[in-house]
Formats: structure tokens, C-alpha cells, sequence
């Protein structure tokens, strides 16, 4: 029975190995040109080369087990070929493993260079010493025939260098124990073969296929030898079994000569052929030597001039060819494609755009360059100053019936190459040097409002947004006033639903005369307009919001328009509150919090305890039941801690332990002896260790240990040493408890002397109501004011501070508490430390008896917003405190002007505008100063305009 495989162990096909072996084979293969079967099969059964590999490799390799007797039928053991044949299967793995594996083994394991694929792959398996084979010293294999008829070819002993035959069963006795698995059969008789003469000549006949004539079978077979036919090497189903292909012998194959591949043979080849015509019918070729033939010589312009040339050439085939050329230049060299340097370019393609309202309105626009000529007739455009009433000539013309879902070739085609006139001037705009000539063409100002007013259909949006784009990189060259073509078409956009639309058309805007020294007032901006701008702040979109704060920056700077805000919040158009709201808010945007720690007092180191702590009863209890040595080691564990640094003398040690435990003493449980004592101090320390300090007196001592300030419980809990130290007495009680609530019961009946009833209850009635009660922990004076309090109930809540919180809330609790206080002056010695030795916020070790603290911080936390590479602020919230500046700085100055306006009917006091919008705020800016470096001093700027106007 095969063995059963563990429950964690993968089927070999399974491995990661297994996968990576066949890819890194099969690379092999294709690289040194040769096929690999991965379906090889012997006797029927697939035979599996990563298996194959590792037994071969695992013996030594190929020459080793070609070179061992019998070791590749051993090999073939391991995959269950058969029990019969096995010389024929033998030989058939080898040759897998030759074909397949033998030349990747070579490689892989032995890191040599295989033999080539001639003397390897393309020959029989039969032979060995594949290592050290060469082309020089390689000898080919003789043909079976030759092999038959050599002389003691069958007393080889090396059956890996020949042709598997048949193997002469080793019989063994009957009673042998080391026999083949085959002994105790009856051997077949041999065969009987009829005597056939050998009519044949002696002398070998060479056969038209190239080889010798094959010697005759044997006639007999030895009786020595079981007959087997499928494992006679002369059988004819051996012979097919073994059966190679002759190796195919590579064609020499010679490139057909086409005109495709070789154009000039052919073309002398014709050369030759005319000639030779003309010269039998006696005419001669003229020669076209020092021609210039179509094509060659002069190369013309390149395609800068070729697409100028093209575009200025009014033909529409021409047109289309350097529209088409534009656009590719225009994407991909235009940061050096100038239009300087081409002059009539940029004309070219103004003209080309304006072409569109041939498609819309059936006109086509004329430019003039001559005085008065353009006011003359309706499609004349201004060339030198602009058409100023484009917008009217627009609004006049009638838009043709154009339908958007169906569009005939004609006009798409028109429409497409317009686009790409207007995308090569969006793209050439975006390089500051073209961006300022285009500023000097006043045509294009003409065309970017007829795009712009053009009508409502989705087919002129690419078009639109070409021209918003163009406009965003041109508007800094340019003043425009309020009467402007492009400025009311601009303003226009605002009005829209296209999300791209408006955010061009705001940067646009805000652009304006930004390159000159004239001021973007932005003036006569319809309160709609502005009022969804306001309600566009409130959006979670950071670009928009962007867009929509740089235009408020422009727009808030002049006094009129911030009049124009009070007077709409003054009729309840618009919430001007809201939008300084909203604006506070963005002073965050995106913050990330960090919390920076600075030390307010270093940390105190802890002295050591001077004298040993006692046991409380509680404790002493718990320790007395044990025997020892665990008596000894919890009492140690209890009252002592490890301290590399530190050490006791033994003798102290031991007549402590004695004081504490010899009235426990008794014959069954004695205390343990000295010397065991001393050693159970090491088991029950691992820093612990008994040293000797020589000297005159030597001084026996334990190294590593140190007394506890106060004992622990066998789980380690501390107890609290009851600190009450009422006026006149030296010391505090000094009573050690566990629990809080013991320590507080245990201040309320002893010290405040409260009876407790029947139920546990304090008897609080029966108190005198002259009597006057104090805290008197740890020199505490929450009473010192008053002299006390005739409430018994009002100082046993107080005494609750100074213990620590076991309750749910505590955690929660804790949040609030300050940070621990600075240890107190050692010359008053009335202030105590409000400790218990609990641990906590509550609760730190006392001064007076320990002398050390933990490190006192203070935790500060900021929000840090967006800032450049100098470390100052930017983004959104830099832009929403440059605008809260301006409405700061100018609303008192609206507030003037408004009242002028209106007769003070809503012009208030400038101060309750000013302290009316800004007070709800205060807190809100005075945090953003405290938490956010970066825009600290522009909110310190923003309040001292706030104070100053509130003055």
C-alpha cells in the first residue's frame, strides 16, 4: 500500500516549485531551440519530468547513473513501470530524461554549457559522460548492425553504452532467500525456428535509403535466458518502442527578391531592360543626369510656413491640412511655437473661428482695418479698436433652425475644423508670451463674445469652453469697464449650470487688468450674481470654492460693493452673516491636528525608603498561613522591590523578618533558619545576591533589593498610607489600607468620629450642629477660609478628592484634571502633598517620605493648515482671511456711504455693522489664533480692525 500523505503536506503538483520548474524548463527549451514534451509516456504511463529530475539529480546526475549497472531500471522502479521489460523501459526513461532534462541539468546543476543540441538532443540516448562531451571529441554511435556483429559486444558491463537486450535471469536455489522476485518460475522452452538458409550474398549491399543491410535474426535463443518478445531487442514491437526519427535535416532557404523588399534591383533591373530595348530598335534614353527630378533637390518650406501658408490660403482642403498640423503643434511644441515669429497666423485662425456664425446665423464676419468702415454694415468688425456693439449686432441676427440631434456632413465637418481653430488659439494662449501678443488683436476680443453669446445648444459647448479658456489667459492684459462686450458676457456665464463654465468664466473675472496698474472694481455685478457666489462658498468642492473666494477677494476690496452686500443683507436678499459664517469656517479647511509637548517640570527621582514598611493585618493574615520558605518570600515580595543599585545587610534583614514573625512561630512551622532564609532571598529575587564587602570588618550584605515605601498585596495592588495630621500632632496616622473605600470609611469613624447604625449607615442626625469639621489630609486647606463646616456630609464628599476614583466615570473623569502641581517647598512644613499613593491624576507619591515625582508636561494643540515653501499660509483658508480683511477694513466705510444713500434708513452706526457681524465670531477667530501658526498673524490683523472700528 503507498504511503498516506500528511494532512499538511501538498500534492507535488501543488507546489510552488512545481509551477516555477516547468516555466524556467520550457524558457530553457525555447532558447536553445529544441521541443520539450511534457507529456512524455513510457509503457502507457506519463512520466512526470519534475519527479524524474529530482530522483536523477538526487543520485548524482545523468553520467552518474548512466555509469552505475542497472541504476536507470532503479530509476524506473520509482514510477511503477512494469516488472517485465524493464531493460526496454529502462532505456526509454533514459531517453525522456536525455531529451528533456539531460542539457537543463548540465546548465542548472553542474553551471556548465550544455553540449550543443547536434551531439545531445538530436541523437540516441545510448552512451554517457555528457559533461565532458564536445564537438571535438565526440564519437557518433554505431548502427544496431554494427553493434550485432562486434565481437564481445555482449559481455559489456556497461549497459547504458549499448542497446538494452535481454538480461540473463540469476536463478537461485529454492530455498534461497536473497532471489529475484521472478525465481521458482518455470522458464519458457526455448523456440523452435525452422532452418531458413541465408541465400544472401557475404558481402554487405548499401540500400537506397543509405543504410546497411540488417544482419538476420538469431535462429535460437539460450535456454539460459527467458524469451520474452516485447524485450528482444530484435522483436519488431522492441523496435517500435525505440523507434527515432531520422533527424530532420535544415533546408537552405534563399529570400524571394520583390519589389517590395529590394526597390532598387527592380528599378535597375528596368533601367537594364529599356536600355536594352532602345538599343535594338537603335534609339538611345536621354539622360537625366544633373536633373532635378519631382521630389528631390529643393525640400520647400517646412511645416511652420507650409501650415501658414496653408491657412492663409482661403482653399479648404489647404485649410483643413493645417488645421489638422495646428493642433498636433500646438499640443506638443507649444512651448516654442510663437506667433511673432509667424506673422498672419494668428489672423488666419481668428478669421477661421469667427466662421461660425456662417453655421448659426448664416453671416459672415468681415474684419476692417479702416477708419468708420466697420459702423457701415452689420457683419464689419473693428480690426483696429473692436466692435463695441458686438453684443447688439449679435442680439439682432436670427439664429437659424438648427436641429442638434441630426447633422448633415457639410456642417459638422464646418464646425469640427472651427473647434480646432479655436483649441490651437487655447493652446498657444497658454504661453505667457503669445497670451500678451493675442491681448494686442482686438478681432479675437470680438470673436470670444460671439462665442460666447452663441445659441443654447450642446454642439457649441467645445467651442465655449476654447473661449473661457482663452479669456482666463487674456483678461490680465485687458481693462474692461462695465459696458464691455466681454464683461457682461463673462458675467453672463455665471448665470449658467455648467459647473466648467462658471469656474473659467470666475478666474476670468478675478483676472482682470491683474498685469496693470489700473484696479479690478468689478462694478455693477447683479446682486444674483453675487448672492450665488455666496451659496457656492457653502459647497464641499474646493475648486469652486477657490474660484468663488477670488472673486469675493476682487470684489470686497472697493467700498461700494461692500455697500451693495449691507444694503441686500439690510433687505434680506442675501445673509451677508453667513457668508462671514462660512468664511471662519474655511479658516480650517483641511487642518491636520498636531499636538506638540513641552516640559513644565522635570521629573524627581524617588529616594529610598529608610526603614522597612509594615505589615497590615489584613496582610499579615494572608502571609501566616503559609509555611515556609513561602512564608519568607511573600513577606519579601510584600515589603521589598528589586533595585540593581541598592542593597541591605543580611543580619537587618533576617531580625526584621524574626521581629515580624517569631510570635508565629511554632514546632511545627519554625521560621527558617538564617543561611536558608538568605538563600531564598536570591530564589525569590533575580537580582538579589548575597556579597561579602571585605575589609577590617567585612559586611555581609544583599545586593539588588530595596525596602517598598508601602507594602503590596500578593497581586501587587499598593496600600495607602492614611495621611490625616491634624494641628498639634507630629505625624500623620499612618494606618495602611487597600481600598478607597476602606481608607474613607476608615478617615469618617475614626477621625471625623461619625457612628454608624445598624444598616452601615452614618448616623448623621445625631451630630452636635455646633460642632465645626475639618479636612485635615495631608495638610489640606479647602476650610482654612471658614474655619470649617458644620456639615459632616459636606467634608466626607470633600474627602472623596483626595482619594482616588474607582469608579465607572473615572476615565471620563479624568480628561478634566489639571496637570500635577510642583512639589511643594520643603521649608513649610504645613503644606503636605495631596497624595495617597494610589497612583492617578489624583494621586502622586509623597514628598515627604519618597522626595520624587513624574515629569510635568503641558500638551498644546495645533491645526495646521495648507502653507507654500516659505512656511506661509495658502489655500482656501489665506483666501477666506484676506476676504474677511476686506469686509473688516471697508464695511464701515460701506456703512458711510450707505447711510449717505438711504438717510440713514439702513445705514446704522458703522460701529453695530461692524460689531453687529464680527462679534458672533470673536471666539471662533480668537481659537484659529491660538491653534494655527500660519494664519495667526492675518486673524491678528483681521481683530485689531474689528477693536479698532469697535473704539
Amino acid at each position: 500500500m503507498a504511503p498516506v500523505k500528511g494532512a499538511g503536506e501538498l500534492p507535488m503538483e501543488q507546489l510552488p516549485e512545481y509551477a516555477d520548474f516547468f516555466e524556467k524548463l520550457k524558457a530553457f527549451h525555447d532558447e536553445r531551440g529544441t521541443i520539450l514534451d511534457t507529456n512524455a509516456r513510457v509503457n502507457g504511463k506519463h512520466i512526470d519530468l519534475y519527479k524524474l529530475f529530482k530522483v536523477v539529480t538526487q543520485r548524482g546526475g545523468y553520467d552518474i547513473v548512466s555509469s552505475e549497472k542497472l541504476a536507470w531500471r532503479k530509476v524506473g522502479q520509482e514510477f511503477n513501470l512494469g516488472a517485465t521489460n524493464t531493460a526496454a523501459y529502462a532505456f526509454a526513461l533514459k531517453t525522456v530524461y536525455y531529451k528533456n532534462l539531460a542539457a537543463y541539468e548540465i546548465k542548472t546543476v553542474h553551471d556548465r554549457e550544455p553540449p550543443p543540441k547536434e551531439i545531445l538532443e538530436d541523437i540516441s540516448a545510448k552512451g554517457g559522460d555528457l559533461l565532458t562531451r564536445t564537438v571535438e571529441n565526440f564519437k557518433p554511435p554505431q548502427a544496431r548492425e554494427n553493434l550485432a556483429n562486434e565481437q564481445g559486444s555482449d559481455m559489456s558491463g556497461d549497459e547504458e553504452h549499448k542497446t538494452p537486450k535481454e538480461e540473463k535471469m540469476e536463478l537461485d536455489d529454492p530455498g534461497s532467500g536473497g532471489g529475484r522476485s521472478t525465481r521458482g518460475l518455470r522458464q519458457a522452452p526455448p523456440q523452435r525456428v525452422l532452418f531458413q538458409p541465408n541465400l544472401s550474398s557475404s558481402r554487405q549491399v548499401r540500400q537506397s535509403s543509405g543504410h546497411l543491410q540488417s544482419p538476420q535474426p538469431h535462429t535460437a535463443i539460450s535456454s539460459s535466458y527467458n524469451h520474452n518478445p516485447s524485450s528482444n531487442p530484435n522483436s519488431v514491437s522492441f523496435s517500435i518502442a525505440n523507434y527515432e526519427p531520422r533527424p530532420q535535416i535544415p533546408l537552405t532557404l534563399r529570400p524571394v527578391t520583390t519589389p517590395g523588399n529590394n526597390p532598387a534591383q527592380f528599378k535597375e533591373n528596368l533601367r537594364r531592360v529599356r536600355e536594352a530595348t532602345a538599343a535594338k530598335l537603335g534609339k538611345s534614353i536621354p539622360s537625366s543626369k544633373g536633373m532635378m527630378l519631382p521630389g528631390t533637390g529643393f525640400e520647400g518650406p517646412n511645416i511652420y510656413v507650409r501650415t501658414l501658408n496653408a491657412l492663409r490660403s482661403g482653399v479648404p482642403e489647404e485649410q483643413d491640412y493645417a488645421l489638422h498640423h495646428l493642433v498636433k503643434i500646438s499640443h506638443e511644441r507649444g512651448d516654442k511655437y510663437k506667433f511673432e515669429a509667424f506673422p498672419g497666423l494668428a489672423d488666419g485662425l481668428i478669421e477661421k473661428a469667427l466662421e461660425v456664425s456662417v453655421l448659426f446665423y448664416n453671416l459672415k464676419w468681415n474684419i476692417s482695418l479702416r477708419e468708420d468702415e466697420h459702423t457701415k454694415e452689420l457683419y464689419s468688425l473693428d480690426g483696429i479698436n473692436g466692435t463695441s456693439d458686438i453684443l447688439q449686432r449679435i442680439q439682432s441676427l436670427q439664429s437659424l433652425d438648427l436641429s442638434d440631434e441630426m447633422e448633415t456632413d457639410e456642417f459638422h465637418h464646418s464646425l469640427t475644423k472651427i473647434n480646432e481653430a479655436g483649441l490651437v488659439l487655447r493652446n498657444m494662449s497658454l504661453l505667457e508670451d503669445n497670451a500678451e501678443y493675442l491681448s494686442r488683436k482686438h478681432p479675437l476680443r470680438d470673436f470670444l463674445s460671439v462665442a460666447l453669446n452663441l445659441p443654447t445648444l450642446p454642439s457649441v459647448t467645445e467651442l465655449q469652453h476654447y473661449a473661457l479658456d482663452i479669456a482666463e489667459q487674456l483678461t490680465k492684459y485687458w481693462s474692461l469697464d462695465v459696458s464691455d462686450p466681454l464683461y457682461l458676457s463673462l458675467l453672463k456665464q455665471l448665470d449658467g449650470i455648467d459647473r466648467g463654465a462658471i469656474l473659467t468664466a470666475l478666474r476670468a473675472i478675478s483676472r482682470i487688468s491683474m498685469n496693470l496698474e489700473e484696479s479690478n472694481r468689478l462694478k455693477d455685478v447683479p446682486i444674483s450674481i453675487i448672492k450665488r457666489i455666496c451659496e457656492w462658498v457653502l459647497l464641499d468642492d474646493e475648486e469652486l470654492v477657490h474660484s468663488c473666494l477670488d472673486f469675493l477677494y476682487q470684489y470686497t476690496a472697493v467700498p461700494d460693493n461692500v455697500a451693495l452686500l449691507l444694503a441686500s443683507t439690510w433687505d434680506n436678499t442675501l445673509s451677508l452673516s453667513s457668508l462671514l459664517s462660512q468664511l471662519v469656517r474655511l479658516l480650517l479647511f483641511n487642518s491636520h491636528e498636531v499636538i506638540s509637548k513641552r516640559l513644565i517640570a522635570p521629573a524627581t527621582p524617588v529616594t529610598p525608603a529608610k526603614e522597612i514598611p509594615p505589615i497590615p493585618v489584613d496582610l499579615l493574615e494572608q502571609i501566616t498561613k503559609f509555611d515556609e520558605p513561602d512564608r519568607s518570600s511573600h513577606w519579601l515580595r510584600s515589603c521589598f522591590e528589586e533595585d540593581p543599585e541598592s542593597d541591605i545587610t543580611q543580619i537587618a534583614l533576617w531580625q526584621a523578618y524574626q521581629a515580624r514573625f517569631t510570635e508565629f512561630s511554632t514546632a511545627q512551622n519554625p521560621l527558617s533558619p538564617a543561611a536558608d532564609f538568605i538563600k531564598n532571598v536570591s530564589a525569590t529575587f533575580s537580582t538579589a545576591n548575597a556579597q561579602v564587602i571585605p575589609g577590617p570588618n567585612p559586611k555581609f550584605i544583599i545586593k539588588g533589593i530595596r525596602p517598598r515605601h508601602v507594602p503590596t498585596d500578593f497581586k501587587g495592588n499598593h496600600y495607602s498610607r492614611c495621611l490625616w495630621k491634624p494641628p498639634g500632632q507630629l505625624k500623620a496616622c499612618g494606618e495602611l489600607l487597600l481600598r478607597p473605600k476602606d481608607m474613607w470609611e476608615h478617615i469618617v469613624i475614626l477621625h471625623l468620629r461619625l457612628s454608624q447604625t445598624d444598616g452601615g449607615k452614618f448616623d448623621l442626625k445625631g451630630v452636635d450642629q455646633q460642632q465645626l469639621f475639618n479636612c485635615h489630609w495631608a495638610g489640606c486647606r479647602h476650610f482654612a477660609a471658614t474655619g470649617g463646616t458644620k456639615s459632616p456630609y459636606e467634608v466626607g464628599m470633600h474627602l472623596k478628592t483626595h482619594l482616588p476614583d474607582t469608579s465607572e466615570m473615572a476615565s471620563t473623569r479624568a480628561k478634566h484634571n489639571r496637570s500635577l502641581p510642583i512639589r511643594p517647598s520643603s521649608h513649610d512644613p504645613d503644606v503636605g502633598s495631596a497624595t495617597n499613593g494610589y497612583g492617578g491624576a489624583a494621586s502622586f507619591p509623597d514628598f515627604e517620605e519618597l522626595g520624587g515625582r513624574d515629569a510635568a508636561f503641558s500638551l498644546q494643540t495645533w491645526y495646521t493648515t495648507a502653507t507654500d515653501e516659505r512656511n506661509d499660509a495658502a489655500g482656501l483658508p489665506l483666501t477666506s482671511v484676506l476676504v474677511l480683511r476686506n469686509l473688516a477694513r471697508n464695511i464701515p466705510k460701506a456703512a458711510i456711504t450707505l447711510q449717505d444713500r438711504t438717510g440713514d434708513r439702513a445705514g446704522k452706526d458703522k460701529v453695530g455693522w461692524t460689531q453687529g457681524l464680527f462679534s458672533p465670531l470673536k471666539e471662533r477667530l480668537w481659537f484659529v489664533i491660538a491653534h494655527n501658526k500660519p494664519l495667526a498673524h492675518y486673524v491678528v490683523d483681521l481683530m485689531g480692525m474689528i477693536e479698532r472700528d469697535a473704539e
